[in-house]
């Protein structure tokens, strides 16, 4: 199957060290990105952040190779001591805590919905909303299974699951709009031929 270029693709210099420049630019913004977006946060243990939106919509935009290494290096920030996670926490306490699922689940998700991207389906909102969907059905799915051993699977999905159900509907929406809509404004600016 032919792989459909990313947004980052379509971006990225032609010059092989601006390219290099380019790349190393793109996973330490993308992983600045996930840490902003974490710090949008309401509530705990669990909290409802902007981090799997984020993290999503790096994959969507950046492919599967530099959408992973984002995510990758977000973690590892995170295990270093450095405080990218919600409320500005940091260190493997979060991996063994409530939300350790969800985090590895991060990079699963970015690499499904890359995955889904790099063969067009960030071009258009039910297919951008569906690869969302599958993104975040991964993220719940380590997220349940990884709390499910702390606290029981009936608490885990009251606790981790249930209570996101509607504002995980509303960041997808929201990522099946910007997306299919940058993709016609790069083509409206000449950075895609029409079709």
């Amino acid at each position: 199957m032919i792989l459909t270029p990313t947004v980052a693709d379509i971006l990225r210099p032609s010059e092989k060290s601006q390219a290099s420049l380019y790349n190393v630019t793109l996973i330490l913004s993308g992983s600045l990105f996930i840490a902003l977006s974490a710090q949008i946060s309401i509530g705990g243990p669990i909290p409802f952040t902007m981090q799997t939106f984020a993290v999503l919509l790096i994959g969507a935009l950046f492919g599967a190779k530099f959408g992973c290494l984002s995510v990758a290096l977000y973690l590892l920030e995170g295990l270093a001591g450095l405080p990218v996670f919600s409320y500005w926490r940091s260190g493997w306490v979060m991996f063994a805590g409530p939300t350790g699922g969800y985090l590895v689940g991060f990079l699963a998700a970015a690499y499904v919905t890359a995955f889904l991207a790099q063969r067009g389906w960030d071009r258009r909102f039910f297919t951008t909303f569906l690869a969302m969907l599958a993104g975040n059905v991964i993220i719940y799915t380590f997220g349940i299974l990884h709390l499910s051993n702390l606290i029981g699977v009936r608490l885990a999905l009251i606790e981790g699951l249930y209570p996101f159900i509607a504002g995980a509907v509303i960041k997808i929406s929201l990522a099946a709009a910007l997306l299919p809509t940058g993709w016609k404004c790069l083509e409206y600016c000449g950075f895609l031929k029409k079709r």
